[in-house]
């Protein structure tokens, strides 16, 4: 092989560490399960496989029937990074999920791999810079300009209710604050009842402020909320 096939491989490398590395420091700063070290190992693998799966295919195929798919091996890169996605995508205890968004970056950082393994280095660099913007900047402005809602913070809510309590005016009760609820969940306990809450509340109030207001309710024994 020759020197200039390997400083193109080599560039390929260094360019897909690159990109990696850029959505890898984004999943770092939110403090998540992925960060630079994982987005730049994915990116650069499936920048090797697909030079190594194209290249195969010429260096090994007969000479004069070339048949071999180039792709054949980084397209399984795809469906294999999906066991990788799957193991950042949690279900918390109160019924909220969490790492969808991860998961995402992580079948970026493959996809922007084997682009830049095939040479589409001007598309590996847009969609890097898309992939950050979408994230990072987007949402920012939508919940700037965007409806109402986008400007309301979501609240996973769990009150215990005495067993006397009247449960349609805790909810009320509840709503009055400024509170839009999308769904309500009750469970009896050994003492009380619980209700679990899907809610919407104002945006710019601490969710301490909603903890305060709820817990002062009538009928209330205790909560616990959780805010976006």
């Amino acid at each position: 092989m020759s020197w200039s096939i390997d400083g193109l491989m080599i560039m390929k490398l260094g360019i897909a560490a690159l990109l990696g590395l850029m959505l890898g420091i984004e999943r770092e700063v939110k403090q998540k399960p992925v960060g630079m070290k994982t987005s730049l190992v994915i990116s650069v693998t499936a920048c090797l496989l697909t030079v190594v799966s194209i290249e195969s295919s010429f260096r090994y195929a007969e000479p004069y029937i070339r048949q071999m798919d180039p792709h054949r091996l980084s397209a399984q890169i795809v469906s294999g990074i999906g066991f990788l996605g799957a193991g950042v995508i949690l279900r918390r205890s109160n019924e909220k999920i969490s790492g969808l968004t991860t998961a995402a970056i992580i079948w970026s950082a493959a996809g922007i791999g084997i682009a830049v393994g095939s040479g589409f280095y001007v598309e590996a660099i847009v969609v890097t810079l898309l992939v950050v913007l979408s994230v990072e900047l987007i949402p920012f402005v939508i919940k700037k300009v965007g409806p109402q809602t986008l400007k309301m913070t979501q609240l996973h809510i769990r009150i215990r209710i005495e067993d006397n309590a009247d449960l349609t005016k805790v909810l009320k009760e509840i709503k009055s604050l400024k509170i839009q609820v999308k769904s309500v969940k009750i469970k009896d306990m050994d003492s009380g009842r619980s209700m679990y809450l899907e809610a919407m509340g104002t945006k710019g109030k601490y969710v301490t402020d909603f903890y305060q207001d709820i817990k002062s309710l009538e009928g209330v024994i205790s909560a616990e909320i959780e805010g976006s």
